[in-house]
Formats: C-alpha cells, structure tokens, sequence
C-alpha cells in the first residue's frame, strides 16, 4: 500500500459516539487481526508485541500505521481482565470453573485482580500512549464486560445452575465482578482516560434469538455494574460506547435509559440489519457497525460496494454513525473484501488521495 496523506481527527468518531454528526464520517472496527494488518501493509510486526518495552513501541507505530493509512481517525485497543483472573478458563478455554459454590467464591482472589490487571496490562497501554500520531485518540479501554469475566470464571453450564441452586450466590457473583470492574476503571480512566476519545465495554448478552440469561436478570444484575462503570466514564468528559453481539432488544431500554450508554455496535444481518439499528435506537444514541461480517466473506466485491453504498446513502449524511463491520475483521475475512468495504466508504465521503491495495 502506497502513503497517503490523510489527517486523522479522533473528533469525528467521539462525536459520533455523542449521537452528533462529525465532519466527515468516521470508519470504525471493535477488532481488527494484526494479520489482517500485516497483509494490508505489506510487512510483519505482530510478533513484536511479546517483545521488551521498545519491541511494543515499534508494533504499535506498525498498528497505529496501518489505522491512519486505512483513513481511521482512531485505533481500537483494550487489554481483557479475563487474561489475568486466576483460573478464568471456562469461556476462552472450556474448561472447569473453580467456583462452584459459596465456599469457593469466598476462597477465590477477588481482592487481587485490580493489581493483577495494571501489573499485566500497563506496560501496553504506556507503549500505545507513547507512539500515537498526532491527531488520533484510541477507542477501547479496559476489556471485557460484566457477563464475560462472570463466564470466564464460572461457566454458563455452571451459571445456570447456580441460578436454581444458589439464587443469592449468582446475585452475588454478578456483584462482585461489576465492583472489580469498577475499581479498575476508576484506576484506568485516571492513568490513561486522556489518550481515548471514547471508552467501551465488549459483552456479548445475546444469540441469534433472544437473551443469554432472562431479560430480569439482565436489568437486575448487570445494568447496575454499567451505570456506575458508564458514570465514571461520563465524570471524565468521555462518551460510553457498549458492544454486544446477539438478540438484545429486550434489555436496550436498559442501557440506554438506566445505564446511559451513549452508542452501541455489533449487527447481523441474521438478527436485523444495520438499518433497524439505526431506525430503532438513531435517535437516541449513536449507533456504530454496517456490514454484516458474515456477507464480507461471502458477498463478491462489487455485491460489496453495492451493500455499503445502499446504507451510505440511507444514513452516511445523518448524525450519530461510524461505519464498519457489524462484529470485527478475523483474520479468515477476504483482505481485498475488508480493503473494499473501506475504500467503498471513503470514495462516498470524497477521500481521493488513496490507493487500493494492489
């Protein structure tokens, strides 16, 4: 990929992410596979991140490169609490839980993972914030919602059970993490909360059909953790944006109304398209995604254009939207699909001064 010259300007995402319209709309991604980076710039870096101090510099100028030659006004980046929770293999790994009843809860490290979490996840956060180029703020934060370290740690087979057995376990369970979290929160928006332009939770509550747990669980026991999480956020100036995949219809009046989530992103075609999205909840808060990362892999280039360009015409001049896939860029999607989904972006918003990948 040749250089380009194109200014980034983290404001346009973070007004997007207050349901404003930016200058000129914004490209967005929850994830994107270094590999996926590397084969769009033509070199390898991702190895570099297991290095020392120095070896994660040179990956993040690598990264933050490749975000500013795609035309992003900001990177993505968050470091998981689950990496660093002791025994938190059931949903990364599918492994047994070590908690199953009220004497391992009691025994487990709870009091440790805000230490554990900066001890472990600093030093990346440090390298990024030395080596962002001008103009560009990160998305991201502290990864991992309420429901994941819950999973991770317990399992949901495990959960469910807990449930029925244990009603004031599982209530305590939820507690308990949504408090860790908030800790260290506090922590990181004072530590790095000037280097994002938008704070974000990734929690998938949802499957194609409907809730992973019941709605009232939902409203009872994780949209408290968000408020606090979402107020702290708000106390620093920041817009909250909340990540979930699945069916979550049921409990979006929740994080809008009571939690004060300021946009939300992930959409399948499978579940409702962008457009019901954006027709159900644009008014309300912004809302981030587009193409479905199912049809990426599967539709043909220009199917590809032709899909973008219908939802840029419907809602590219509107307030509120940052324009991505509905989930994340793996690295088993197409390169040259991912490459066309963005320059069909920026040819719509008049960036002429790039080239396609060849």
């Amino acid at each position: 990929m040749k250089k380009m010259n194109f200014e980034p300007n983290y404001v346009n995402l973070q007004k997007a992410a207050f349901n404003q319209k930016p200058d000129r709309l914004p490209l967005y991604e929850h994830a994107i596979s270094d590999k996926v980076m590397e084969r769009v710039l033509g070199k390898e870096f991702r190895r570099l991140i297991d290095g020392d101090f120095r070896d994660k510099e040179e990956y993040f100028r690598n990264y933050c490169d490749f975000y500013r030659e795609m035309g992003y006004d900001t990177v993505s980046f968050e470091r998981c609490v689950s990496e660093i929770m002791p025994d938190s293999v059931c949903l990364g790994q599918h492994k047994e839980s070590v908690i199953h009843d009220r004497g391992d809860f009691e025994k487990y490290p709870w009091d440790e993972i805000p230490e554990r979490y900066f001890a472990a996840q600093s030093e990346y956060f440090e390298a990024l914030k030395n080596v962002m180029p001008d103009g560009m703020k990160a998305v991201g934060g502290v990864g991992n919602g309420v429901f994941e370290c819950v999973q991770d740690v317990i399992g949901y087979l495990n959960l469910c059970y807990i449930s029925g057995d244990d009603p004031h376990l599982y209530a305590d369970l939820f507690r308990k993490v949504g408090d860790i979290l908030l800790l260290i929160w506090q922590r990181f928006m004072k530590l790095y909360g000037d280097m994002y332009c938008v704070l974000r939770v990734g929690d998938d509550l949802g499957f194609k059909s409907n809730t992973l747990i019941s709605s009232s669980d939902i409203q009872q026991h994780i949209v408290p953790s968000y408020t606090k999480i979402v107020r702290c956020v708000h106390d620093c100036g920041k817009p909250f944006l909340f990540h979930s995949c699945g069916c979550i219809f049921s409990v979006m009046p929740d994080f809008i109304e009571t939690a004060g989530i300021d946009s939300k992103h992930s959409n399948e075609d499978v579940i409702a398209p962008f457009s019901a999205w954006v027709d159900k909840y644009g008014g309300k808060i912004g809302i981030f995604g587009g193409m479905d990362t199912d049809a990426l892999c599967r539709l043909s280039l220009p199917e590809i254009r032709d899909y973008v360009t219908g939802i840029l015409q419907k809602y590219g001049s509107t307030g509120g939207i940052a324009f991505g896939s509905g989930n994340s860029i793996p690295e088993y999607v197409p390169v040259e699909k991912y490459v066309e989904m963005v320059n069909t972006v920026r040819t719509y918003r008049g960036d002429m001064n790039y080239s396609n990948l060849t």
